[in-house]
């Protein structure tokens, strides 16, 4: 059900998350680390501006596919030295997407410290306010390269 409200659609926003993603990934600062993959649990927690007109699309919203792809595509074929690199590379590939108000991510490696469920680091990163102003006047559904989220 639909509350009305005082906030044009372009004032609103709501919640999208991806929760517990366990991947396997080169990463670690320590040598030993590069020798083999380690499980790590990610969670995104996304702020995103509402379209101007519900129409029951994927076009319309921010997809849990397109940021499960993009993490999955950050992570493949390469070394990450640190955790907090990879949270803010995370946390850039969401805020590609203009309808993405802010971004916090949470990057936890779980077999590093066994007396510990995990260790890791959590961020969260906002779209500069004048840069927000200026993207209000975007059309929705059209991100980086003019094709739509989804």
């Amino acid at each position: 059900m639909t509350v009305p409200d005082d906030l044009r659609a372009a004032e609103r926003s709501y919640g999208m998350f991806v929760r517990d993603l366990v991947i396997a990934c080169s990463i670690g600062a320590y040598p030993h680390e590069r020798l083999a993959p380690q499980r790590v649990r990610l969670n995104v927690d996304l702020s995103v501006r509402e379209a101007e007109a519900h129409r029951d699309e994927l076009g319309d919203v921010v997809s849990y596919d397109t940021i499960v792809a993009g993490i999955k595509a950050l992570v493949a074929g390469r070394h990450i030295n640190l955790v907090e690199t990879l949270a803010e590379e995370i946390a850039s590939l969401c805020l590609d997407d203009p309808r993405v108000l802010a971004a916090r991510v949470r990057v936890e490696k779980l077999d590093v410290e066994p007396a510990a469920g995990s260790v890791g680091v959590e961020i969260e990163r906002r779209r500069h306010r004048r840069r927000a102003a200026e993207i209000v006047a975007l059309p929705y559904g059209r991100g980086a390269g003019g094709e739509g989220a989804g």
